[in-house]
Formats: C-alpha cells, sequence, structure tokens
C-alpha cells in the first residue's frame, strides 16, 4: 500500500494555485522543439469563450519561442499552456500581468474575480519581471509587463502590452508615451501587442521613434494603401512586434477562427 500511494503522489505532481511554476512537475526536457528565434503576438479576444484547445493547437502550428498574448484570463492562459505541453510536447514558462479582476471577464466568485490582462510564455526561463497599471486606462483598466528572457539563445527584454480601445486616442497617446520611456531603457528590445492603433495614428510616435516594425514594408507614413498586412477581421493593422536594436527577419500574419484578432509571428535575426 505505502509503494501505490507514493506512485500516486508522482503521478498527481504538484501544482501552485496562483498559476506560477513553482512547485509545478514539468518534463525535463520538451517533447519538442520550439523555433528559437521566433516571437508572437495574439490578442485571444474576451469575452469569446473560445476552446483553449483550439487556442493551444493554433499557437502549436508555429511553436514560438515567445508568445505574447492580450485580454487573456490567468485561467485561460494556465489552461493554453498545459495543453502546449500534455498534447502538443511544448514547455512553457508563464509570467503574467494583470491589470483587472473582473468576473464577467473572467469568471470567478464575486469576492474573488478572475485575474485579466496580459502574460507572456516562453520556452526559456524568464527574469526581471514588471508589471505596470497605465495612469489612464480609459474605458477599461490597461498596462503593460516586461521580461527579459531569450530569443535565439540571446538575453532580450520582452514588453507586452494592450493599448486602451478604439476613439481613444488621448488616452492611447499617453500610455504610448509611458511605454516608450521604458522601451528607451534598452538597446535591444522587443515590444508585443495590441496597440488599438493604425501605424500612422499620431499616438503610436514614441514608439517609431526608437523602434521598426517586423514587417519591414510598414512604417508610419505610408506611400500607398494596403502597405501594412492587416491584423484584424476588420482589416486595421491594431497589432505588432516593434523591435529595437534587432533585425526583422521573417513575418507572418495569420488569420484565426478563434479570436477577431490574427496571429502574427516573426523569426529574428538576433546579431
Amino acid at each position: 500500500m505505502g509503494t501505490v500511494a507514493v506512485l500516486c503522489v508522482i503521478l498527481v505532481g504538484s501544482r501552485s494555485p496562483g498559476g506560477s511554476d513553482t512547485g509545478r512537475s514539468r518534463p525535463v526536457r520538451p517533447e519538442r522543439d520550439v523555433v528559437a528565434n521566433r516571437v508572437m503576438t495574439w490578442n485571444l479576444c474576451n469575452p469569446c469563450k473560445e476552446s483553449n484547445v483550439h487556442r493551444a493547437a493554433e499557437i502549436a502550428v508555429f511553436a514560438p519561442q515567445v508568445l505574447g498574448v492580450q485580454e487573456a484570463c490567468v485561467r485561460d492562459v494556465e489552461a493554453i499552456r498545459d495543453h502546449l505541453e500534455n498534447i502538443h510536447g511544448l514547455v512553457y514558462h508563464v509570467r503574467y500581468g494583470t491589470v483587472l479582476n473582473k468576473r464577467s471577464r473572467c469568471g470567478g466568485t464575486p469576492w474573488k474575480p478572475g485575474a485579466f490582462g496580459q502574460a507572456v510564455l516562453s520556452a526559456a526561463p524568464m527574469t526581471d519581471p514588471v508589471t505596470e497599471e497605465y495612469p489612464e486606462g480609459g474605458s477599461e483598466d490597461r498596462g503593460y509587463m516586461a521580461v527579459t528572457t531569450e530569443v535565439d539563445g540571446q538575453n532580450v527584454r520582452v514588453f507586452n502590452t494592450h493599448l486602451a480601445q478604439r476613439r481613444q486616442e488621448s488616452v492611447r497617446a499617453g500610455q504610448a508615451a509611458v511605454l516608450a520611456t521604458e522601451v528607451a531603457r534598452h538597446e535591444r528590445a522587443i515590444v508585443l501587442g495590441d496597440f488599438n492603433a493604425v501605424p500612422d495614428a499620431p499616438e503610436l510616435s514614441p514608439l517609431w521613434s526608437l523602434a521598426v516594425d517586423t514587417d519591414p514594408g510598414c512604417r508610419p507614413a505610408r506611400t500607398a494603401v494596403g502597405t501594412c498586412r492587416a491584423t484584424t477581421d476588420w482589416q486595421s493593422k491594431f497589432d505588432y512586434v516593434f523591435l529595437r536594436g534587432i533585425a526583422p527577419g521573417e513575418y507572418r500574419v495569420h488569420p484565426s477562427r478563434y479570436s477577431d484578432h490574427h496571429q502574427l509571428y516573426a523569426d529574428l535575426d538576433l546579431p
């Protein structure tokens, strides 16, 4: 009986209630390899009540080294992380950038509503995590998070954000300025997110002065209609992989049936 009990404990493993990696039984190595120089951003769409199994399956197709998600409930991110590991053999660490506790978005109880915001999944461990709420969020609290992790074997500062909703240009301008100030502190950085603004929107100027978009044809002053690939179902480019001190490589925009935002990934050329 004692031997059976020990085996049960080993098989069940342990899991911390906060969703961090602490105390969680993990494989020594993943069953599949991620693409070491690939980063990806995806607004999960919330509330959309999509299957996390399907979300994980779409992420697994591209297997990025680093993934930034927005409109993310902690429980959904936990489930996606688990499905990526258990079904697809892809092992990720997770950091959360929660800015809001909202039962209508993420369930939970009235006294303990679900946590909502951004998250970063990385195949490599993450250090120096920062989560900041913008001084002005607009119609809903918004913020950014940042971590240091590895992309193509090199340490990079990665930011993930979700700016204020459409028709709140002045609010987004303030948020972008706050974010740009932090990005400017790093010689090499990747900024992922849903900016809710097209490339030539004035509020994005602080970021364009520091970084380039992974789409080489996309610039703040477009010379022709359609130069920038749309990243939403309503044919606007709202999602970005901004690069500071890193050269853009191949990129792809992949429409998804599980979100109103497309998946955007980039294979980077790190010096």
